[in-house]
């Protein structure tokens, strides 16, 4: 009989018993003050994730829990600095191939063909015909398309959850869209083709197919900034007549999206867009981090985190729910999308 998720992570308060099957994210063993082992175990479904310790028979019960695999665990959810975390009793490995592996991997929250449509119609608005050519030999390609809405936007950082990519670039465009009219010297076009395209290898960066995620051989070798290029200049090979002068400017803010050589970028931003693109890029996400680490406290007053050592600092966080931009707030229980009413702080490439 294939056994049953039943609790998800968003649903555990604190005291409760807890017994349940997850998806172990990370593990790692340590040693107390006094030599004892332990295990920090990071657990997971398609809710959130949450972090857990296992203090008695840590060495016996580490085979069982590999970053990765499925375990049957029970424990107590206990507060500490107002972060809720499990103590860990028990657990088992459970096989894989008999739980349905979409209970335990995050998504984005909002509904895909909402978002998806969105961003369609932000392609047709760019009023530059070989930008905008471009752009659907990419999002009108079925193929393509389908797996720009799976990947995520990173292995662990901002948006490192299925549909992640198409989050994150839909955000970007929309930011784009509010910074333009405040600034009329940006070229619109260009800088809305850089926001759409500026991830786009991340589609061959990661393998993205089971969790946790992982870089592919190319993505590791390569980078996504280097093997979205070559992605846009295939593309742009087979526009009849592409500018090579544009072409160049768009590459340009592919390379420089990172801002600075020891954040991943090849080039430095040196144009206007560039500039603009680096900023709306960091900007969601950032936001997209701290908004993740909010969503562990349950607390609406503010409290201090933990150190983040990606963002190197504390945080001073709430609860907030509702943060989602309009377009990306989940659908409703009919499975309508509301579209009316998201080495040193170095973001994974």
């Amino acid at each position: 009989m294939q056994p049953k998720k039943g609790i998800r992570i968003k649903e555990i308060r604190e005291g409760d018993n807890v017994d349940d099957l997850f998806l172990v994210k990370a593990m790692s063993r340590a040693e107390t003050r006094t030599g004892s082992p332990y295990l920090t175990i990071t657990v997971m479904d398609a809710s959130g994730e949450m972090a857990g310790r296992v203090w008695d028979n840590a060495d016996q019960l580490m085979e069982a829990c590999p970053a990765g695999g499925i375990v049957r665990l029970s424990g107590q959810a206990q507060s500490f600095k107002n972060v809720l975390q499990l103590k860990i009793n028990n657990l088992t490995a459970i096989p894989a191939s008999t739980i349905d592996i979409a209970d335990f991997l995050p998504s984005a929250p909002g509904d895909p063909g909402a978002m998806a449509a969105e961003l369609r119609k932000l392609v047709k608005s760019v009023d530059n015909p070989f930008l905008r050519e471009l752009l659907l030999a990419f999002f009108q390609n079925r193929k393509f398309f389908e797996r720009f809405k799976k990947a995520p936007a990173a292995k662990n950082m901002h948006h490192a959850y299925i549909g992640g990519l198409l989050e994150h670039t839909l955000a970007v465009a929309r930011l784009v869209d509010v910074v333009c009219p405040l600034y009329p010297a940006i070229d619109r076009s260009l800088l809305m083709a850089g926001a759409m395209l500026h991830d786009i290898g991340k589609v061959k960066e990661f393998s993205f197919a089971t969790h946790p995620f992982d870089y592919s051989d190319e993505g590791r070798l390569m980078g996504h900034m280097t093997l979205g290029v070559e992605m846009v200049q295939k593309r742009i090979n087979a526009v009849l007549h592409f500018p090579p002068a544009l072409a160049v400017r768009l590459k340009h803010l592919i390379l420089s999206h990172h801002g600075r050589h020891e954040f991943g970028s090849p080039a430095v931003p040196m144009m206007l867009e560039a500039f603009v693109l680096n900023f709306l890029d960091d900007l969601d996400s950032k936001i997209n981090y701290v908004n993740r680490v909010s969503d562990q406290v349950e607390s609406a007053e503010y409290h201090w985190t933990d150190y983040q050592r990606t963002m190197e600092r504390f945080l001073y966080v709430r609860n907030t729910p509702g943060h989602l931009p309009a377009a990306m707030q989940p659908a409703t229980d009919n499975g309508e999308p509301e579209i009316d009413p998201r080495q040193r702080n170095l973001w994974e490439p």
